[in-house]
């Protein structure tokens, strides 16, 4: 009795215990999925987001290309006026000094005139002829010398016309692009300061979002730890039923026998009862007879043992031969009754524990069974998952024993047949959904983007080099107006390739807006089809409600009905699916369509900026080719002052002592400024020669001292792995002194054993 009373308040607290674990258990799967809805709406604004501030980035990219370009041409064309001003007054300088040369020279032939028509009337005719000859050669080489010098002179006048006309032309279009570029940069400032506030703005909200996301994806973590704890104990307890539907087993294949043997050995005790009573009959009867006889033969006492033994062997012979077999017979009954008493405990035990794990089986096949509805998948939740759990080899009719009425049998099969039919309709909508999800185009992958960006600001940062480049070349450069005009045709063609790159990102922002609309109907049906599920997970409808289900009606439908739900159509929902199925198909191939019409322009662009770039080629080696011509002009004129510096020195250093004073009076015809502006000439020309030696050297220098930076880089990189290699050798030679003390150590202990074993046994000899 003590054993069936725990039996029975063992068998109530499991059923409350695992109510309360499967409350439990619905309530955490119901914040779980609150909690992934939460979760997929935040990714929607993130990603949200991420697309708005990833067009505002290449807006402002573009903003920051045309403020660089702008600045760039502001740039080249003060240098352009620069470069003219500087050729301007160079050339009035050379001009200048012409005229002063020519006028020294008319001035010295005048004298000299004068000083031979004084000579001709009081002089002898050897001064004469030699006067003649000097001034004839003298005319002959200033003749010479007038001409080139006029030669030159009307060169630099046309090329100072040329000059001025480029300057007038370029000073007016630096100040129309100084008025633009001024107001640019006011925009420009303008735009920085406001994009810096909404940055610093969305920056903080990012920041905060980012802090939420974090704590809910806390959050999602100790409900995951919580639902595997749960899904641990399922499994635990799923072992322990298996393991008591194996003792079960094992107690049904052991009771069979038991059974046999029960209904044998009642059989044989109803025999036995029935001998018993006859026997006791017969005892009666006899005992009858005897009392009667003893009162007939009356009582006397033996004299002796002999009478008495005599008496026994004589009158009660019969008597004492029926009380041995009485006796007998009493102890097989009494010894078949310990039989039965222990075969009917042994059965009334066994009957016990049948119907303990009878209720159990039955109670977690219906806990499983409940269990089956609803499990969660990547696209929401599933129904046959559970069908490969541990016990999914039982099933409800493990035990053949008729414990449930036929009208409760009923009521099952109805309800697995209304669940059949949901698990279909249900694999029906999700593969329209998994048809849907493949047609709009799959996930979003963050991964994937996150690398097109990289690489797309690597192609930015390489592309800004090459314009660095370009710039710091075109600096050291000189252009002319002609180069100027096919530079402004080239930017007006850039421009009008921006605008229609321009076009065609918009064209492509619209088109990955729309692919981004069908996404999120995708997951508003996705989070529609959770709710769905959610609904027939919550509904009391797992009850077994035993419903009808009219023909034209999905069983779905119905159950919506019976639960007030009446907003849903299954009908419709199914021709919206298929609906979207057919536009999802008509959208991709419109998406194929456009995307070739983009490649095509795309490669269209690509031939354009390809026929640019060789363009842009060619105009750089005219460029690089008029630059080196005019630095070899400069230097030409340079070198020129140099030598007529020169010839006037060495001139002066080398006249002859006849005609000291008139080369002296030749020599005194430059002025001071003349003689001042050759020399800086001169010193300019030094200067410039020694700035070539000086970079000359300085590469070379720069070679050297890269050569010396890599062997320094070289020898440390050794010097590292030197002391690597001596920390290993240190650390191998600490490992082999360990491990020779450790063998000294082991040895001594051993060799003490060896030692005191001997001693110890010598004692025991001597205390014996």
């Amino acid at each position: 009795m003590s054993k069936r009373g725990t039996g029975g308040r063992w068998k109530g607290e499991r059923p409350d215990a695992m109510a309360t674990l499967q409350a439990a258990n619905e309530e955490l799967r119901a914040k779980l999925t609150d909690i992934q809805i939460e979760l997929q709406q935040e990714k929607n604004k993130v990603s949200r987001l991420e697309r708005e501030k990833s067009q505002e980035l290449k807006a402002e990219h573009h903003r920051a290309t045309v403020a660089v370009t702008e600045l760039k041409t502001k740039l080249h064309e003060e240098k352009q006026k620069e470069l003219a001003v500087t050729r301007e007054t160079l050339l009035r300088q050379h001009e200048m000094e012409l005229m002063r040369v020519i006028k020294i020279k008319d001035g010295e032939i005048q004298r000299l005139n004068g000083l031979v028509l004084t000579l001709r009337d009081g002089s002898t005719d050897k001064v004469r002829s030699t006067l003649l000859a000097e001034v004839e050669e003298a005319r002959r080489t200033w003749e010479a010398e007038r001409c080139r010098l006029q030669q030159e002179v009307q060169e630099l006048r046309v090329s100072k016309r040329n000059f001025e006309e480029a300057l007038t032309s370029a000073q007016q279009a630096c100040q129309a692009r100084t008025a633009e570029l001024r107001s640019a940069h006011h925009q420009h400032q303008e735009e920085l300061t406001r994009t810096k506030k909404d940055c610093e703005r969305e920056i903080r909200r990012l920041s905060q979002e980012d802090r939420d996301t974090r704590r809910f994806q806390l959050k999602i973590a100790e409900l995951s730890a919580v639902v595997r704890k749960l899904e641990d104990r399922n499994a635990l307890l799923s072992e322990e039923r298996n393991e008591l539907l194996k003792r079960l087993r094992e107690t049904e294949s052991q009771f069979l026998p038991l059974l046999d043997k029960n209904k044998r050995l009642s059989r044989k005790n109803e025999e036995m009862a029935l001998a018993l009573r006859r026997l006791d009959n017969k005892l009666r009867f006899v005992t009858q007879e005897n009392l009667e006889m003893w009162s007939l033969s009356g009582l006397r006492r033996p004299s002796s043992l002999n009478d008495l033994d005599r008496s026994h062997s004589t009158s009660y012979h019969g008597y004492s031969q029926e009380d041995r077999e009485m006796e007998f017979l009493r102890l097989q009954v009494l010894e078949q009754q310990h039989i039965i008493d222990d075969l009917s405990k042994a059965l009334e035990t066994a009957g016990y524990v049948k119907n303990v794990i009878v209720s159990i089986k039955h109670y977690f096949c219906q806990y499983f069974y409940m269990e089956t509805v609803v499990i969660e998948t990547f696209y929401g939740y599933d129904e046959e998952g559970s069908a490969d759990s541990d016990g999914s080899s039982l099933s409800f009719h493990t035990d053949r024993t008729p414990d449930t009425e036929p009208e409760e049998v009923c009521a099952r099969e109805e309800a697995e047949l209304r669940y059949c039919q949901l698990t279909q309709e249900y694999q029906a909508l999700q593969r329209a959904y998994a048809l849907l999800t493949e047609t709009s185009g799959g996930n979003y992958d963050a991964e994937k983007e996150i690398k097109t960006r990289e690489q797309l600001l690597n192609d930015i940062s390489q592309y800004q080099t090459r314009v660095a480049d370009l710039e710091s070349a075109l600096k050291q450069q000189g252009l002319d107006v002609k180069w100027v005009e096919e530079k402004q045709a080239l930017y007006q063609r850039n421009l009008e390739l921006v605008e229609k790159v321009r076009q065609m990102e918009g064209e492509e922002l619209r088109l990955k807006n729309e692919i981004l609309d069908v996404k999120d109907q995708n997951e508003l049906l996705e989070f529609r089809i959770l709710e769905l599920e959610e609904r027939e997970r919550r509904s009391p409808a797992i009850n077994f409600h035993q419903l009808q289900f009219p023909e034209g009606l999905s069983p779905l439908q119905i159950y919506c009905e019976a639960e007030g739900v009446t907003d849903i159509i299954i009908s419709e929902l199914m021709k919206k699916l298929d609906i979207l199925g057919d536009n999802a198909v008509s959208w991709l191939e419109s998406i194929e369509v456009t995307k070739s019409a983009l490649q095509q322009k795309m490669l269209d662009i690509e031939s354009e900026k390809d026929l640019f770039r060789k363009q842009k080629g060619y105009l750089d080696e005219e460029l690089d080719y008029r630059k080196q011509s005019m630095d070899h002009a400069h230097k030409r004129i340079l070198e020129l002052e140099a030598m007529l510096f020169e010839a006037l020195q060495q001139e002066e250093e080398s006249s002859m002592e006849g005609l000291k004073m008139e080369k002296g009076h030749l020599s005194e015809t430059l002025t001071e400024e003349e003689r001042e502006g050759l020399r800086r000439a001169m010193d300019q020309w030094k200067r410039t020669v020694m700035c070539e030696l000086r970079e000359r050297d300085a590469q070379i220098l720069r070679e050297r001292m890269d050569l010396l930076q890599l062997t320094q880089q070289r020898n440390k990189e050794l010097e590292e792995f030197i002391e690597a290699q001596k920390r290993q050798i240190k650390e191998l030679e600490e490992k082999f002194t360990a491990g020779v003390l450790t063998y000294l150590a082991l040895f001594f202990i051993d060799s003490c054993e060896l030692f005191c074993k001997p001693m110890t046994v010598s004692y025991t000899i001597y205390k014996s």
